[in-house]
């Protein structure tokens, strides 16, 4: 199975300003409901470059129906140390860090604040989840899944967020045996820092001492 793109036309400046401040209202009164989904859950998780850390100060979730789930997520983001920052996003990057979403319907907005370790910078983005995308997470398809050997109907159920130095995010949609598929990317904003900032390894400290942050190649 190829993965593809989900394509997708971008709010307008209004339209997503009117939702974000939907958005930063709803974040704090979130209710637990249920949902129109054919499965149970569906599952945020996040996942930073090779020696690019990050850690997450807040994630809040806006479904479909206008309701809020606040800081759902926080803590580092998985990084893939068998691929080089350089070179990009891997394709072995699994779903990432993360939670399941009880409660909520499908996503219509991320919110996440996050501080780049590599950069000791804070970021603020709103991930929107295009229509497209959430018809996807809809959609069955029949998948040979190698873990028991047999075809059967999966949903990409996995939203993954990539979380990168200046202030990259780029989400992806996969199922347990269904490819990756990218859903859309954005640009956070720089905003004050909140709190301290961790150290990072030092194994990846000397690699940016080293060879820098590769800007662009996310």
């Amino acid at each position: 199975m190829t993965a593809a793109n989900v394509a997708y036309t971008p709010m307008n400046r209004g339209l997503r300003t009117a939702l974000l401040c939907v958005f930063l209202i709803l974040t704090g009164c979130a209710k637990q409901g249920v949902s129109s989904l054919p499965y149970d859950a569906w599952y945020l998780g996040f996942v930073a470059p090779t020696h690019m850390a990050v850690w997450i100060e807040a994630a809040d979730v806006l479904d479909i129906r206008d309701r809020g789930f606040w800081r759902v997520m926080g803590g580092g983001a998985r990084m893939d140390f068998s691929h080089r920052p350089e070179d990009g996003w891997s394709e072995r990057t699994g779903v990432g860090s993360g939670k399941y979403i009880s409660g909520s319907d499908l996503p219509k907005m991320i919110r996440v604040r996050w501080q780049s370790l590599a950069e000791m910078k804070t970021y603020d983005v709103v991930v929107e989840i295009p229509q497209p995308a959430r018809n996807t997470m809809l959609t069955a398809q029949r998948a040979y899944c190698r873990l028991d050997g047999k075809v059967v109907p999966q949903y990409r159920t996995y939203l993954t967020i990539g979380l990168a130095p200046g202030g990259i995010a780029q989400a992806w949609l996969r199922g347990v045996c269904l490819d990756r598929i990218q859903v859309t990317r954005a640009v956070g904003r720089s905003v004050p820092s909140e709190d301290g900032y961790l150290p990072l390894e030092p194994e990846s400290q000397a690699y940016i001492d080293a060879h820098g942050i590769p800007y662009g190649a996310w």
